[in-house]
């Protein structure tokens, strides 16, 4: 796990356990408010898609795990593909760039304790996913039986399991990465 974020040319300190807690808090509260207002917006007409590159762009930029930038080294346990070439202008006019780093520097293998942490993180979260794809499957089944119980939901539906596999997905993109943030006690000071 890295100790330090760099997000629009500032670079943030996020060794201490309740930074990177707040980090997931503040990305989940932001995720859910889209959600709301995409429903509010367009009763998920051609926008859970929106959601889903909101999910991406999360990871992309600050929980990692997926992507060699972000806190989280990357799962797959390979080293980094950055070259010397200079970064996109994109990427330089918003500040969000990875600045190249040495054959040192660029340890992006996991030790075994991180691939332990990692696999824990996955079971944790696809028992989480696993969860929310019953909720779905159960209201499915309640409207089958009684068409007439769920009738007080002001959604049709479709609306509703819709919203709950955005929200399924939602979690299968991000969560992984956020147990690990959120469980990874205080990093140490590396000493000169």
């Amino acid at each position: 796990m890295r100790a330090e974020l760099t997000f629009f040319g500032h670079t943030l300190d996020m060794a201490r356990q309740s930074r990177r807690r707040a980090l997931v808090v503040v990305l989940y509260l932001a995720l859910a408010v889209l959600m709301v207002a995409l429903y509010l917006l367009t009763h998920w007409r051609g926008s859970g898609a929106y959601m889903f590159w909101a999910a991406m762009l999360a990871c992309r930029l600050f929980l990692g795990g997926y992507y060699n930038s972000g806190l989280v080294k990357p799962f797959n346990n390979k080293p980094s593909r950055q070259s010397n070439a200079a970064p996109p202008l994109l990427l330089l006019k918003l500040r969000i760039y990875q600045p190249v780093l040495s054959a040192d520097e660029n340890a992006s293998c996991n030790d075994e304790r991180e691939l332990n942490q990692r696999d824990r993180a996955h079971y944790l979260a696809y028992q989480a996913v696993g969860v929310s794809v019953i909720i779905p499957m159960f209201l499915a089944s309640l409207r089958i039986l009684h068409p007439a119980l769920l009738a007080f939901i002001p959604m049709t539906p479709d609306q509703m399991y819709y919203g709950l596999l955005v929200i399924t997905l939602t979690l299968f993109l991000t969560l992984p990465q956020s147990i690990l943030l959120w469980t990874e006690p205080d990093m140490e000071k590396e000493k000169a």
